[in-house]
């Protein structure tokens, strides 16, 4: 196992309520001139999970797996956007339906976070197919100040513990080696790039360039694969610079507004290139963190 601090870390609990989807009034311009109706699969969503193609959901603007949490306070949501990480543990603590199928004490697993404020959960599908708009889940929160001694130009962010055990990265050559399923050009990257957010946000792959997606086989992109982007910082923000590689998530689906695409949550990144992307089939987090 790769040297850590992850003795150092602090865990906290943040929470919110299972959310309800939004839409905007009207239609909306597409990329290529059509329409598209605003609406945010987001919320509890029986049909996607982690996993599924990032691709062709029918009238889904940035389809979000899973379950989507948010806190009703400002302040409180801000906190549970920041300090949840992906592969932090999930409990529900409050569930409409209890029933003799109790959902109380059910965990789950954080699979992403979204710009509009939202933390996504995976559950089994059992559990999903019996909670309720308003049921309460509590996020054990760590892996924020996550970092690597030994690489100091490798920043960490948004990365538990427990995932970066299932990354297991190596070392070979001055760099950190990491699995990942698909390379990615910075030229790509759209919606959040350049914004101060990877900590409690997402980047967006332009599948408004589709000859170029389908080029790079990333329409084969699924919910939950662990990616690599070439020549892209994110150290303090998204920016093109030619050394660097960054190592994130795809955590929403795609869309079809200009710049928008599937959004990928940052896990490292170094500006130097301290990272080296190891292709495999596997570096997705239903095979990672053992998730149904």
């Amino acid at each position: 196992m790769i040297k850590s601090n992850l003795e150092k870390l602090v865990e906290v609990a943040v929470s919110g309520g299972a959310a309800h989807p939004c839409a905007r009034e009207g239609e909306r311009v597409a990329y290529d001139g059509g329409s598209i109706l605003p609406a945010c699969f987001s919320g509890i969503n029986f049909t996607v999970k982690v996993g599924d193609p990032a691709f062709d959901w029918a009238g889904a603007e940035g389809v979000e797996p899973g379950v989507a949490i948010e806190n009703c306070c400002d302040e409180a949501n801000s906190g549970l956007v920041f300090m949840a990480c992906v592969g932090n543990e999930a409990l529900i603590v409050n569930a409409a339906q209890e029933g003799k199928d109790k959902l109380k004490g059910m965990t789950g697993t954080v699979t992403g976070k979204t710009s509009c404020g939202r933390v996504l959960v995976h559950f089994p599908k059992r559990i999903v197919d019996k909670l309720c708009v308003g049921d309460a889940i509590q996020v054990r929160a760590g892996g924020q100040g996550l970092a690597l001694p030994d690489y100091p130009d490798v920043k960490c962010m948004n990365l538990s513990p427990r995932l970066l055990k299932a990354l297991n990265p190596s070392e070979k050559g001055g760099q950190v080696r990491v699995p990942v399923t698909k390379l990615i050009p910075a030229s790509l990257m759209g919606k959040g790039t350049g914004d101060l957010l990877p900590y409690a946000g997402d980047i967006d792959i332009q599948a408004s360039s589709p000859d170029e997606v389908k080029k790079l086989a990333l329409d084969q992109l699924r919910l939950g694969d662990i990616v690599a982007i070439k020549q892209y910082d994110a150290t303090h923000g998204g920016r093109f610079h030619a050394p660097a590689v960054t190592v994130g998530v795809v955590v929403h689906g795609s869309g079809r507004t200009a710049g928008t695409g599937p959004g990928i949550n940052v896990l490292m990144t170094s500006p130097s290139g301290a990272i080296d992307a190891i292709i495999t089939r596997k570096a997705n987090l239903t095979e990672l963190l053992g998730l149904q």
